[in-house]
């Protein structure tokens, strides 16, 4: 029987889809396949060789779902902050406590570094999780060197600090703890309803300048949402939680990220007015970006979701990045360049302009590092090393 093998697009040629079924959608996951990572020495392709068990392909969905189960490993961190030199973020410092997302956005920049631990981009990004179990003692070590001068931090840029592990984790909550202790100044950035929980310590944060909030709202449509990011809140709870935020006197910017052409880029006006509504006070915006594994990773999503206008996206996608998937240039990464991407950085200006939600960047520029003290306890270096050196000793 003559093996049927899947066609793919040349840009990830080489790339491998596991299981066979790469464009069927798996419930509450955003990725459609197990990409292989661009640092992999052999290539893989699933394909159907005639011998599937009778019944199978029926249950296919559901047998590879239930194969694609979160699970969070502890990782002790070398360090913990990570700077950038980047004139297209408004930061320098950021925390992340966390390796991969659970909440699978499809279009997640992030993706690509799970490439880095050799595991897959796709489905292993977003169901294995690593939790940077020492991430609150590494963070007070740093703040207490002699040599460390504050400036703000912002946590949850790379992969959502709040995404369920969190629940049973408190990860994020023990480094807001370091932080208020520290009267160091924080800006997080979430999808999450989750961020509700530390009001407690955020508030008062916010009171004296030292905290602010920014909710990622990507589209208003529970459908896309579903698939888009399966598995952050819904659009209309976001919603909420900006409220939420906002009466408890904490500051809450939005981003609204990423815009894609044909698929979110027709809700630019009202996504603003709903987020206005909401009490946000500021916005800012960036153009779907398709770095590395996300581009077939994202083509795979829109070839499963919405076949029928996935070329006309990607067409978009390449007009705004000078016939690429991606440029990473600084200054055109965020918003693209050429006619479409000026067209919406009209319809965004305008609308912010309309609706009062002026201050790009404006959450880290209102925030004082005046009041930074040092920790007054600061631990000692972790029992594992400890361990090791007392084991070493022993042989003497």
């Amino acid at each position: 029987m003559k093996a049927i093998i899947p066609e793919y697009d040349d840009s990830f040629a080489g790339q491998a889809m596991l299981p066979p079924q790469s464009l069927k959608a798996h419930k509450g996951r955003g990725a459609v396949s197990n990409l292989q990572g661009r640092y992999e020495a052999h290539a893989r392709a699933g394909f159907d060789d005639g011998w599937s068990v009778g019944g199978l392909d029926e249950t296919a969905g559901e047998e590879v779902a239930s194969g694609w189960k979160t699970q969070v490993s502890d990782e002790q961190a070398r360090t913990i902050l990570t700077r950038n030199a980047s004139p297209d973020l408004p930061f320098n410092v950021s925390l992340n406590p966390y390796r991969g997302c659970e909440h699978g956005c499809i279009y997640c920049f992030a993706r690509p570094t799970h490439s880095y631990l050799g595991l897959s981009p796709g489905l292993d990004f977003e169901s294995r999780i690593y939790a940077k179990v020492n991430a609150p003692e590494l963070l007070r070590r740093e703040l207490a060197k002699p040599s460390y001068v504050p400036e703000p931090i912002a946590v949850g840029v790379n992969t959502d600090a709040y995404q369920p592990c969190e629940r049973e984790r408190q990860l994020t909550r023990r480094v807001l703890e370091v932080l208020h202790e520290c009267e160091h100044p924080v800006a997080l950035i979430t999808k999450s309803s989750l961020i509700e929980r530390d009001i407690d310590i955020l508030a008062p944060m916010a009171a004296r300048r030292l905290a602010a909030v920014a909710v990622t709202v990507t589209t208003l449509d529970p459908a896309i949402a579903r698939t888009l990011e399966p598995r952050a809140a819904a659009p209309a709870r976001r919603l909420r939680t900006i409220r939420t935020l906002t009466e408890a006197g904490i500051p809450v910017g939005v981003s609204i990220a990423p815009i894609i052409p044909f698929v979110t880029e027709p809700e630019i006006e009202q996504l603003l007015e709903a987020v206005r509504d909401a009490g946000a006070i500021h916005a800012h915006y960036v153009v779907l970006r398709l770095p590395w594994e996300v581009s077939p990773l994202f083509q795979q999503w829109l070839e499963a979701h919405f076949p029928e206008r996935a070329q006309r996206v990607m067409n978009r996608v390449r007009e705004m990045r000078g016939g690429k998937d991606y440029d990473s240039a600084f200054g055109a990464r965020m918003r693209g360049e050429g006619v479409w991407a000026d067209l919406i950085h009209q319809r965004f200006e305008k609308a912010v302009h309309r609706l009062g939600l002026h201050g790009k960047g404006g959450r880290f520029k209102q925030l004082d590092c005046t009041q930074f003290r040092r920790p007054l306890v600061v631990p000692p270096l972790g029992n594992k090393a400890k361990g090791a050196n007392a084991g070493q000793l022993d042989l003497f």
